[in-house]
């Protein structure tokens, strides 16, 4: 009974059991103190070799394995692994992934909102075909064209459901690299 509450149902844009989150914090994932005035808008630039990290660790096809790899390499291989650094590094990643993550939740809304519309689309064609049916004398063609639609429409919002279960852990699993992530550039940071 918990897990049917966690969700809010109050947004019909947001058709997934997690609940909606549009924003995340970097405070929440970078368990370390945060410097006095630090902003994502204002960070410093990077060396070229940590710019290098931003790029490999932004891509999401990247394992973590791999992930680790390159930190440690770079951790070890530059003057440039003290924790501002890392830090410096992981909010770019974090405004990277950031990005990405809103950009999915916008397409969930968009999802959504089609999911509506073509589940209205279903409730008029069943209803023009009552109506139709209950008239003295039926329009069978209108009605087999009808109900071509309605199975057509019908099997579409089908396949849609079905998928929305993969499409609703994608902001969860960006999450879960970014808070990776962020575990290993404090992990390597000297």
């Amino acid at each position: 009974m918990g897990n049917a509450q966690a969700a809010m149902f109050d947004d019909p844009t947001w058709p997934c059991q997690q609940r909606k989150v549009q924003e995340l914090s970097i405070g929440l994932m970078w368990n370390r103190a945060l410097p006095d005035a630090f902003d994502l808008d204002t960070r410093r630039p990077l060396p070229e070799e940590a710019r290098n990290l931003v790029a490999l660790l932004s891509l999401r096809r990247v394992s973590l394995v791999e992930a680790e790899d390159a930190v440690k390499s770079f951790s070890g291989n530059t003057e440039f692994a003290d924790p501002q650094t890392m830090l410096f590094i992981f909010a770019e990643i974090f405004t990277t992934l950031g990005k990405t993550r809103r950009d999915v939740i916008s397409g969930i809304e968009q999802y959504s909102l089609k999911q509506i519309a073509l589940s209205e689309r279903i409730e008029t064609t069943r209803s023009e075909m009552r109506d139709i049916e209950e008239t003295a004398d039926p329009d069978f063609d209108r009605i087999d064209l009808l109900e071509e639609q309605l199975d057509w429409d019908e099997r579409v919002f089908r396949d849609r459901t079905r998928s929305l279960t993969h499409v609703c852990e994608t902001p969860v699993l960006i999450e879960k690299r970014l808070y990776a992530i962020a575990q290993l550039l404090l992990k390597y940071a000297r």
